[in-house]
C-alpha cells in the first residue's frame, strides 16, 4: 500500500531521569515535534532504545505517546490526527513480534514498524514469511525495517518485492547505506509502496531519486531542517536541498560518532531537552565528544539564522 505517510518522521530518543522514563519531557518532546512540523512520530525504534525497556515501560510509553499526539496534534476534517503515530514492535521471533504489533494497534499505533529479525538471522524466504505473520496480525500498516549495521541482515530488493504485495505493508524504512541497492528497491516497489531513507546522509539522494520521505534520528536535535530538507527537494529546489544538506553533514557525522543513540541523547541538551543518559550496556559519550557537538550545534544555529532558514535557537 503506497500513501501511510510522506514527509518527515522522527525516531523519538526516550527520555530518562533518575533511570526512569520522564514522562513531562516525553510530553515536551512530542509537543516540539509537532510544532516544527514533523509528520510521523516513532516511538520505541533504534533511537527510543526498546531493547533496554521493559514490557510495562513500553507500554507506558505508547500511552503517553498516544495521549500526547493527541492533544497537540492538528486535525483532519474528520476529527482524526494528522500527525501519524508509529509503534516499534520488532523482535527475532516471530510470535513474539506478531504480539507486539497486536499490543501496539491495542494502544492506538496508526502504523507500525518492524526490524529484521536479528541473532538468528533467516533467509529473505524467511523473512517474506515473518513480516507476512506481522502483517497479517493486524489491521494497520507495517513499515519493513532494513538496518543490516544492527541486525546482521537486510532485506534484498526481490524480497522486498514480494513483501510489496501485502496489502498492508506501507514501506521499507532503508539505512543500509547503500544508495545501489536503494535505488533497485524503489526501481521495484515504488508503484506498490513506498521507501523512506533512515540513513540521515541519504536523505538528500534517497528523497531527490523517489523516497516518500525520512525517518530521522537527528531530527529529534532538527526538526525544522530536517523538514525544510525535504520540502526543498519536493519543490525541486535541489540548490536550498543541498544547502540544507551542506549544513547538517558536520551535525549527522558527529550524531553517529558511537552506536545510535548515545552521541544524539547526550546533544538532547544543546537544543533546550536533555533526556538523560542511555540505559546500560550503553554508556555517555565521552566528554570530549560531547563537546564537539555542542560547537557543532552552536555553528548550526549561527549557519541557519544567517541563511534565514531558522530563528538561530529553534533549529
Amino acid at each position: 500500500m503506497k500513501g501511510f505517510f510522506c514527509g518527515t518522521a522522527v525516531a523519538l530518543v526516550t527520555p530518562f531521569y533518575k533511570k526512569e522514563i520522564n514522562e513531562e519531557r516525553l510530553k515536551q518532546l512530542i509537543a516540539r515535534q509537532i510544532q516544527s512540523g514533523t509528520d510521523a512520530l516513532l516511538l520505541l525504534g533504534t533511537t527510543g532504545e526498546p531493547a533496554s525497556l521493559t514490557e510495562k515501560e513500553k507500554r507506558k510509553i505508547m500511552q503517553i505517546s498516544r495521549s500526547a499526539r493527541d492533544e497537540f496534534s492538528p486535525k483532519n476534517v474528520d476529527g482524526t490526527p494528522l500527525v501519524k503515530l508509529i509503534f516499534g514492535c520488532g523482535s527475532n521471533d516471530t510470535k513474539t513480534a506478531r504480539n507486539n504489533a497486536r499490543i501496539a494497534e491495542e494502544h492506538g499505533a496508526d502504523g507500525l514498524l518492524a526490524v529484521t529479525p536479528y541473532y538468528n538471522k533467516c533467509t529473505q524466504n524467511g523473512l517474506y514469511y515473518h513480516f507476512r505473520a506481522i502483517a497479517e496480525a493486524v489491521r494497520i500498516p507495517l513499515i519493513v525495517y532494513s538496518v543490516p549495521s544492527r541486525t546482521g541482515m537486510s532485506i534484498s530488493p526481490r524480497a522486498m518485492r514480494k513483501l510489496s504485495e501485502i496489502p498492508n505493508v506501507a514501506g521499507i524504512k532503508d539505512a543500509g547505506g547503500d544508495m545501489k541497492t536503494t535505488l533497485e528497491i524503489l526501481r521495484l516497489v515504488r508503484e506498490k509502496c513506498d521507501v523512506f531513507s533512515g540513513e540521515d546522509a541519504l536523505n538528500f539522494p534517497v528523497l531527490a531519486a523517489g523516497g516518500a520521505g525520512v525517518i530521522s534520528a537527528v531530527a529529534n536535535l532538527t526538526p525544522r531542517l530536517i523538514k525544510a530538507q525535504y520540502l526543498a527537494v519536493k519543490n525541486s529546489d535541489l540548490k536550498k536541498a543541498a544547502q540544507i544538506t551542506d549544513m547538517l553533514t558536520p551535525l549527522v557525522s558527529a550524531c553517529f560518532c558511537a552506536v545510535n543513540p548515545i552521541p544524539i541523547k547526550a546533544a538532547m541538551k544543546f537544543v533546550g531537552f536533555p533526556c538523560g543518559s542511555p540505559r546500560a550496556p550503553l554508556t555517555p559519550l565521552c566528554g570530549y565528544r560531547e563537546k564537539q557537538i555542542g560547537k557543532i550545534i552552536d555553528a548550526l544555529k549561527a549557519q541557519t539564522k544567517e541563511a534565514d532558514l531558522t530563528d538561530g535557537e529553534n533549529l
